[in-house]
């Protein structure tokens, strides 16, 4: 019972999880916010390439 008590207290102490949980969460904005530039962009930019292709 002591072990586990001690076990306790230590994993509840242990903040490494939480900071790997918020640099997820980070991770995850940003491809978010990558994905929707890219989405939204994406055909005008393909337009644009195209019409400097045919230009050239």
């Amino acid at each position: 019972m002591i072990a586990y008590l001690k076990t306790w207290a230590a994993l509840h102490t242990d903040k490494r999880g939480v900071t790997a949980l918020e640099y997820g969460l980070i991770a995850a904005a940003i491809i978010v916010a990558i994905s929707a530039t890219v989405f939204t962009l994406g055909g005008d930019l393909n337009t644009q390439f195209s019409s400097i292709s045919t230009k050239l």
